[in-house]
Order: C-alpha cells, then sequence, then structure tokens
C-alpha cells in the first residue's frame, strides 16, 4: 500500500511514470500540471495562494490523501499491489475422507504443473480451491498460502483481485467486434502504456499460435476455435495480471501447445494444465494425479520421461503434417521427420 509520506515529495513528472492513470486524478480535480513535472507535489499544491484556494475549495492535504487513496484503489484494481511469488497447497482429504498424498506442495512463478486424472476425478474441485484461496472451508479442507503466509480477505473476496484465469474448452466470443477492437478494449481497461504496440503484440503472438492465421480486422465471432483459444492465451499471458493461469485440455484447441506454455512462462505466470495428452503432462515439471476427489500423488518428470517425450514429439510432428496435408486439400504422402 502506497503511503502519503511516500509521494508528497516526489516530482509531479515521477508519479505519473509511475503511475500513468494520475493524468485523470488531477484533470478530475481541475488542476492544471502543465509545466509543473519538475515540482513535488507538495510544492506544488502549497503554490496555490489562500485567495485561489477559498475561490476553488482546494484543500492541498485533502488532496493529497485523496490521491494517496486513488493510488492504492487503482493498484488493487490493476492487480500490481501484490505480487504472488509462489503458493502452498496444504492437504485435505479425498471424497472418502481419507488424507491427501502429500505433506505440502509449493508451486512457483515460472513452473508448470499438470493436472491428471480421470473424468469427474475432483480436478475441477482443485481449481476451484486455489481461486477461491481456500482457507479448510471447501469440501476437501485444503488450505491455499500465498507467497508462504496466509493470504489477506482481499484475495478470497475482492471482485478486482482475483488469483486465477482460466482458459475452458469452448470459447465463443458474443460481441460484434474486430479482434484488434476487442483486444484495445482490454488494453484500456488495464491502462497499459503503449497500447497500439501491445494490441499488436498479442495478435501477432496469437498467429503463432494458431493453426490458420487470422487478421486483426477478423470479427471475433468468426474465428475458429483454436483461433479463439489462441487469441485468449495471448491476451492473458501479455495483459491479465492474475498470476496463475488454468488451460483445461488445451491438446483439443488446434494450436501450437509448446509454444503457448513458452509464452505464459515468460511472463512468470504459474501454469496449470488439465490434461490427458502425454506430451503436454511431460513438459511440466510436475504432475498432479486426482482419484476420487483428492491429489493421490505428486510426480516429477523424470529423465527417463524426458527422453520419452522427444519421442513423443516427433510422432506428434508428424500427425501434425498429415493434419495440415488434409487441412490444405492435399493427397496424404509419407512423411519423414529426419529430412
Amino acid at each position: 500500500m502506497i503511503e502519503l509520506n511516500q509521494i508528497e515529495r516526489r516530482t509531479i513528472g515521477s508519479l505519473l511514470q509511475d503511475y500513468p492513470f494520475l493524468e485523470g486524478f488531477f484533470s478530475d480535480n481541475r488542476l492544471d500540471i502543465s509545466g509543473a513535472h519538475h515540482s513535488s507535489v507538495a510544492d506544488y499544491l502549497d503554490s496555490f495562494d489562500s485567495l485561489t484556494q477559498e475561490e476553488t475549495a482546494l484543500d492541498p492535504s485533502a488532496i493529497k490523501q485523496q490521491m494517496v487513496g486513488f493510488i492504492n484503489q487503482m493498484l488493487l484494481f490493476l492487480g500490481e499491489d501484490d505480487e504472488v511469488r509462489a503458493i502452498t497447497l496444504l492437504p485435505g482429504t479425498d471424497k472418502s475422507g481419507t488424507p491427501e498424498g502429500f505433506d505440502s506442495l509449493i508451486i512457483r512463478s515460472g513452473e508448470v504443473i499438470s493436472i491428471v486424472g480421470p473424468t469427474g476425478s475432483g480436478k475441477s474441485r482443485l481449481l476451484g480451491d486455489i481461486e477461491w484461496v481456500a482457507q479448510c472451508d471447501t469440501p476437501t479442507g485444503r488450505r491455499i498460502l500465498i507467497n508462504g503466509d496466509t493470504p489477506d480477505n482481499s484475495w478470497r473476496f475482492s471482485t478486482s483481485k482475483k488469483l486465477v484465469a482460466q482458459l475452458s474448452q469452448n470459447m465463443n466470443f458474443v460481441m460484434d467486434l474486430e479482434v484488434k477492437e476487442f483486444v484495445s478494449l482490454h488494453a484500456e481497461s488495464r491502462l497499459v502504456q503503449d497500447a497500439d504496440e501491445v494490441v499488436d503484440r498479442i495478435i501477432a503472438e496469437a498467429n503463432e499460435l494458431a493453426g490458420e492465421p487470422f487478421s486483426a480486422e477478423t470479427p471475433i465471432t468468426s474465428l475458429s476455435g483454436g483461433q479463439s483459444r489462441a487469441l485468449m492465451i495471448a491476451d492473458t499471458a501479455i495483459l491479465s495480471s492474475t498470476p496463475i493461469v488454468l488451460i483445461d485440455e488445451i491438446e483439443n484447441a488446434g494450436i501450437d501447445r509448446k509454444r503457448a506454455l513458452e509464452l505464459l512462462l515468460s511472463e512468470d505466470k504459474i501454469v496449470l494444465m488439465a490434461t490427458h495428452d502425454p506430451i503436454l503432462a511431460l513438459m511440466a515439471d510436475r504432475r498432479l494425479v486426482i482419484k476420487n476427489g483428492g491429489i493421490a500423488k505428486v510426480l516429477e518428470t523424470t529423465t527417463e520421461e524426458r527422453k520419452l517425450l522427444g519421442t513423443l514429439e516427433q510422432l506428434d510432428q508428424t500427425l501434425m503434417g498429415y493434419r495440415n496435408q488434409l487441412r490444405f486439400g492435399d493427397s496424404l504422402t509419407l512423411i519423414d521427420n529426419e529430412k
């Protein structure tokens, strides 16, 4: 949380550089800061004589306090006042009341965790516990820590602070917008600097992920399932403030799965993948085996499995080649990946 003594002696220019949204604060309070960027907040407000203060109902002390409150509210909204470096899962029980098969599980930013298990085994319940920052008050009895400590209630009850962004199997758009318009709306809501550059990067990254390219002018309602998923992965990686991303069965999206993970990790996200795909499972640092509503095992990806992953990726490249032959209307011909 920002306090008054942290801002009142700073120059207005330096504050605007760190908190560009303050431009709106000054404007809303009818304070002309043109030419005052080298003045401190305190000096700028003290420059108004008593007559001007009386005529404009300007109270420097109140303005400074309001500014502090405004900054803290905006940081809370933007998700920039708390950095999540790691989450810790403390075990509960499965549906039968049997203790889960681990003592504690720490997941750090930049890690990929796969979640495997049959349909209905409890993968969604695990996600729910993480998203709601469970404190022994869900059916599993699990407890979630943030950065090793019990989180404050803002992570649980604030509408602006979200721990998890979910990318489900079905991405259906209903807004009648072009791709660039849609992403620009998100960028504007995040008050990002160089919004046009960020939007262009998101669209470019999405095209790298998608099996079929699309343009910035494509209506979002016309995007295929794979294109929609690619756009949302790129948008979540680059624009979303949520530290954790859950991807549900990315193998069905028709996108470059490895590149998608690399993009998310480059933005220091924690990635949780519910998957039945052995390639994705082995790309993860660890995998959680879910049975009967609980985490039965936590498995580290072994050296032997890494070798197996290379073989599986070669097979996957071959299958992708045949899919592309079919997609573009070609006759199927033998693919030799060793060429």
